[in-house]
């Protein structure tokens, strides 16, 4: 069993296209370099906001190593989603993420055609059985329809001894995640809060461990977190509030948050190209306007008046 402990802000790392429609591979790398120059403790591939959906089984194969050679000799973790429908691809694909250097995987649970309870939990816990790195089930039921309770989150962390984390991203996340940190889910496992750290203060509050947000602007929660650690929660929670307006802006629409965090990815030369794989979202003027003003605020913020 890996001694890895996930702490902090862990970025998922979008996945840029060539304005042919492959992968570019180059710009994976940067995105990834910047994570490890800002400082966050991870990165995470495949995420719901990285177009997992839109990419084949080799691209996703071919990704993973050029995160892995772009990590080389850092401590920055690599967490890995696995999101196979079916239980024998999933094992598999979590195994070549362990063998190429994962240091954690995120499972999401299958959610096409509804399984049953009984299906999912024994789906999660063949995948964390067929590893030794820890797993952390992305928990989102408003994109899946997939509902657990906390007490099943505890039934698994203390049946299996891999499974150590939950990303939150119930709406709204709290009550997961207290069930989760204060006990109610047990089992040694622990909550990680997703959603574009949207309700991040309240979750660190209630005990969570980390946040997992786009890469673009990770610098940002970056300094939330490491606020909230130094015991300055105020210091903290004004912080986050520079964030609201632009993720509450993005967070409406899942497609869309892609669409303009490769634009910001774009705009700080991490990517060359802000394509998406069709379909894809279009704006319209109301809501790029709203975007442009929404991120100028935040990277380029009016000075603070003073007196006197």
């Amino acid at each position: 069993m890996s001694d890895t402990e996930l702490r902090g802000v862990y970025p998922v790392v979008s996945t840029p296209f060539q304005e042919d429609g492959t992968v570019d591979h180059e710009g994976i790398e940067r995105v990834v370099e910047a994570q490890v120059d800002r400082g966050v403790h991870g990165v995470v591939l495949f995420g719901i906001a990285a177009e997992f959906y839109k990419l084949g089984d080799n691209e996703r194969q071919r990704i993973v190593k050029t995160a892995t050679d772009a990590l080389a000799g850092t401590d920055t973790d690599l967490v890995v989603s696995v999101t196979d429908h079916a239980t024998y691809r999933a094992e598999r694909f979590g195994q070549f993420a362990e063998a190429k250097g994962a240091d954690a995987l995120m499972l999401l649970p299958p959610f096409f055609l509804g399984p049953s309870s009984d299906d999912l939990t024994r789906h999660v816990r063949r995948v964390c059985e067929a590893v030794e790195i820890p797993v952390m089930v992305q928990y989102a039921p408003e994109q899946t329809g997939v509902t657990l309770a906390p007490e099943t989150f505890r039934e698994l962390g203390e049946a299996v001894e891999t499974l150590r984390y939950v990303k939150v991203e119930s709406q709204p996340p709290g009550p997961d995640i207290s069930g989760i940190a204060e006990g109610g889910a047990g089992g040694g496992v622990e909550a990680l809060v997703g959603y574009a750290g949207l309700q991040m203060i309240d979750a660190l509050d209630r005990g969570a461990v980390g946040v997992i947000p786009g890469a673009s602007i990770s610098d940002h929660y970056l300094t939330v977190w490491e606020r909230y650690q130094a015991g300055d929660r105020e210091g903290a929670r004004r912080k986050h509030a520079e964030l609201l307006p632009l993720i509450t802006h993005l967070i409406q629409d899942i497609e869309g948050f892609i669409h303009y965090e490769k634009r910001m990815l774009a705009a700080m030369g991490l990517v060359d190209s802000t394509r998406a794989r069709e379909p894809a979202f279009r704006p319209d003027e109301h809501f790029d306007r709203r975007f442009e003003e929404c991120f100028e605020e935040l990277v380029d913020p009016e000075p603070a008046e003073t007196s006197g």
